[in-house]
């Protein structure tokens, strides 16, 4: 039986019959109940109280330890009996048990040896409003069993949220049953820092806001009354705020997925004096705390991303959206009327974003693509998802899943890729354990992996052999926590091999007893080249690396690694503004230990291209983009010759060709008759000769080998090639753009077609009695006209109108300054010349 006195302050109690009966009704149901309301806890016990078998899927270790230690608690249990839970690395489970509570992780797993989930009646997927890529893949594999093995599963989508209308549509249109929770006033309290404080990159925090936090907590302890919850984006800066707090009158407590359980119970047991928690976004929804009556928000959380151009993936700092800061914020209303503290102004809140992004959206696919291959739909695109995955980030995927063995050619994921996605980690990190164990021992490579699965403390260093060794001498809650990892990783990986050798089979792949004798180092460096192979990198010198993934990356000054020639990179990241990823940890390995780690990226063949302003030539050897040796060619095809020097044009212009003034005057013309006339006069834009380069530059081009070569092609003889001789319209440039115009004066007058407008600029007197101003293609030129010195005096496109009105001021003007010229009062019945009055006198 429930403990009736807890059962009474659980308001989520009044939903449980129309959620029985929506699942009697449909099979399936949204249940949206707030934080506090016994959602996660009352409603699995009272679904199991009639017979059923429940399985609980929870996103997070900490919430589904907490969910079961809570639930058999209202039992009068320890956890193991009626109530129980599987984590990685940790199972309570007995003959009794109806109630299991799992991660979406293990749940996935679960579903993948068995589709049917034999024994199991209903399972709930608990804060779906998170979505966490798990769940979501849990929910579409759970509808595919519905759909097509057990149409009578019971599935619970729960939510700490309302915003569930596209749960239910997912669900088919799945009734939604609310529960009301008992919500107190929350005053807010708007506290941002008093100067401007950096906005967060990558896992960076201004240290000053994070000073900007603690003051606030204490504030908020000088003006409240209750315990005071922290929301924090991760580990580190909850370490750094508990070191600013030392001497304040309350009990500071850190939770977060890392915590020991004994931290974990008593930050969800009432305390017997005030308390401070610190926690990450765990404590939104996923856990309730008790005692809470102020909640201080620093208004940042992490989310996963991927930088799929240069192959790093990480959680990086975000701003908090509306959603997670309205969670955060009731957690401090919850009993009794409350208060919270955002970091941030008011100005600011309206501007954040309103959800979330889902995981789906920004993280890393290749587990999901992994998973979706061993379900039987590579593309994914039968899976019932919210949201569908990213085309680009799914093709990156595959092509990781491709090169380490898990998927064929089709998407199929191959014998090798099932056993892979049994091992319950990142498929990177399975081909390391996979790989590494048959080169160095399955206890070795778990040790290695164990250390990549969760990312040693900042104080390990960067060194991740040293990492090693500073975990195996233990004495913290990380070395314990990656000595369990790496036991659970040994044994999956003996359960996988068994299962791949048959009953009674032999291990196949266990690794020489002579590998045992490999140094740290080696090892360490050759199962993180297996994790990561684009991330092998060769010295660049001053500790800058090269990776073959093509990005640059650099060590800390201080760092011990800094002279060796070869890494293997597993953690880095970019800082703002930076060119270069930052390597956080890394191992040493070998040209040879990268060759063989990265051998699908291994290529030699001729290079031929456009480098330091000329063709270069030679046979290399590359890893990727780190060069391993090279050799200058004599000979080397003309078809790549040609490909580099077409490049070198696109680079640096078609300035490379030899241009005279008449070659430039008629890319001037043909530009013009194009602008005004259209096809088939052609476009001579630098993007458009490039394109049509095989038009108008062969045979030239294809005859030149480099830089030289291409000064002494005549861009001009070569453009006569592109005018339309075919339809006869050639003939006719001289017509529709002459380059010379005849003036009453009777000289020759170059126009100038390189701007918007063509221009004829000529001496003011060689127009005289010309009344119309002169046209090209039917378009009047703009008229410079000038002083008997050649210098400007005026511009017109109307020449009638200038005679009329402008003339007379520049006769003014100019008379006095050139008095040998002619100067009539009637310029437009004046004879023109281009001779003195003198001159003219003599006849």
């Amino acid at each position: 039986m429930i403990r009736e006195d807890a059962l009474a302050q659980l308001p989520v109690r009044t939903a449980l019959p129309a959620l029985r009966h929506a699942l009697e009704e449909h099979g399936c149901a949204v249940l949206c109940a707030p934080p506090g309301t016994g959602k996660t806890t009352l409603v699995p016990l009272a679904l199991a109280e009639r017979g059923a078998r429940v399985v609980v899927a929870e996103p997070r270790r900490i919430a589904a330890r907490a969910a079961a230690r809570r639930m058999a608690w209202l039992l009068g249990e320890e956890v193991g009996r009626r109530v129980g839970f599987t984590v990685r690395g940790e199972r309570a489970v007995g003959r009794e048990t109806v109630v299991e509570v799992v991660t979406t992780g293990v749940l996935l797993q679960r579903l993948q040896r068995d589709q049917e989930l034999a024994g199991v009646d209903v399972v709930m997927i608990d804060e779906c409003h998170e979505r966490h890529l798990d769940a979501d893949t849990t929910a579409a594999f759970l509808l595919d069993v519905r759909a097509a093995l057990r149409p009578e599963l019971r599935l619970v989508a729960a939510s700490a949220t309302t915003d569930a209308q596209g749960w239910a549509r997912l669900l088919g249109d799945a009734p939604v049953v609310e529960a009301q929770g008992v919500s107190h006033p929350v005053q807010t309290v708007w506290a941002p820092p008093a100067r401007p404080v950096r906005p967060p990159h990558g896992m960076r925090v201004d240290p000053a806001l994070l000073t900007h936090v603690a003051s606030v907590v204490r504030r908020a302890l000088a003006e409240r009354t209750g315990d005071v919850l922290c929301f924090l984006p991760g580990v580190g800066e909850i370490g750094r705020v508990a070191g600013m707090l030392g001497g304040v009158d309350a009990e500071v407590l850190q939770v977060h997925g890392r915590a020991p359980a004994a931290v974990q119970d008593a930050v969800l047991a009432p305390g017997r004096g005030r308390r401070v928690v610190l926690a990450t976004s765990v404590a939104e929804s996923s856990l309730t705390v008790p005692g809470v009556r102020v909640v201080v928000d620093s208004g940042l959380a992490r989310e996963p991303r991927t930088d799929h151009a240069r192959g790093l993936s990480a959680l990086t700092t975000v701003r908090a959206s509306q959603a997670a800061s309205r969670q955060r914020a009731g957690r401090a209303g919850r009993e009794a009327p409350g208060a919270v503290y955002r970091c941030w102004t008011e100005a600011e809140d309206g501007r954040l974003a309103r959800f979330p992004s889902p995981e789906i959206k920004v993280a890393d696919l290749a587990a999901f693509a992994l998973q979706a291959a061993c379900w039987g739909d590579p593309s994914a695109s039968g899976l019932a998802l919210l949201d569908a995955p990213p085309a680009g980030a799914l093709a990156a995927a595959r092509a990781v899943l491709t090169a380490v063995g898990a998927v064929d050619a089709s998407g199929r994921a191959t014998e090798r890729g099932a056993r892979m996605s049994r091992l319950g980690v990142h498929p990177r990190l399975a081909r390391a354990l996979l790989d590494g164990a048959a080169e160095v021992g399955a206890r070795r490579a778990a040790e290695v992996v164990a250390l990549l699965s969760e990312e040693p403390p900042r104080e390990y260093g960067d060194d991740l052999a040293a990492a090693w060794r500073r975990a195996r001498r233990g004495g913290d809650a990380y070395s314990a926590r990656w000595r369990t990892e790496a036991g659970r990783l040994a044994s999956a990986l003996s359960d996988v091999r068994r299962s791949a050798a048959g009953p009674g089979g032999a291990d196949s792949s266990r690794a020489a007893d002579s590998s045992r004798a490999a140094a740290d180092d080696a090892v360490a460096g050759l199962v993180v080249a297996l994790a990561f192979p684009e991330r092998v990198a060769r010295a660049r010198g001053a500790g800058a690396y090269l990776m073959a993934s093509g990005t640059g990356g650099e060590l800390g000054d201080g760092s011990a690694l800094r002279s060796a020639p070869w890494l293997a990179v597993a953690v880095a990241d970019r800082p703002a503004h930076s060119a270069s990823a930052r390597i956080r940890l890394a191992a040493v390995v070998d040209e040879e230990t990268a060759r063989k780690a990265a051998a699908h990226l291994l290529e030699s063949g001729e290079e031929v291209r456009w480098e330091g302003g000329d063709v270069v030539a030679r046979e290399a050897e590359r890893l990727g983009a780190v060069e391993l040796s090279a050799r200058a060619l004599k000979s080397p095809d003309s078809s790549l010759v040609r490909a580099a020097l077409l490049d070198g044009l696109r680079r640096e212009g078609l300035g490379l060709l030899r241009w005279t003034r008449e070659a430039e005057g008629l890319r001037e013309r043909l530009a013009f008759v194009h602008r005004v006339k259209g096809a088939p006069w052609p476009d001579v834009g630098d993007a458009a000769l490039l394109d049509r380069a095989e038009e108008w530059l062969e045979p030239e081009l294809s005859r030149a080998r480099r830089r030289a070569d291409l000064g002494r092609i005549q861009a001009g003889q070569a453009l006569q090639r592109l005018l339309p001789w075919a339809s006869g319209e050639a003939a006719r440039l001289d017509e529709l753009a002459p380059e010379r115009i005849e003036v009453p004066s009777g000289s020759r007058i170059r126009v100038e077609y390189g701007g918007p407008q063509p221009v004829l600029a000529v001496k003011l007197q060689e127009l005289f009695g010309l009344a119309e101003t002169p046209t090209v293609a039917g378009t009047p030129v703009l008229v410079h006209l000038l002083s008997p010195a050649g210098r400007p005096a005026a511009v017109t496109a109307d020449l009638a109108s200038f005679w009329k009105d402008g003339y007379q001021s520049v006769r003014a003007e100019l008379r006095g300054r050139y008095p040998k010229h002619p100067w009539p009062q009637d310029p437009s019945t004046a004879e023109a010349t281009r001779h003195t009055k003198a001159r003219l006198d003599r006849g």
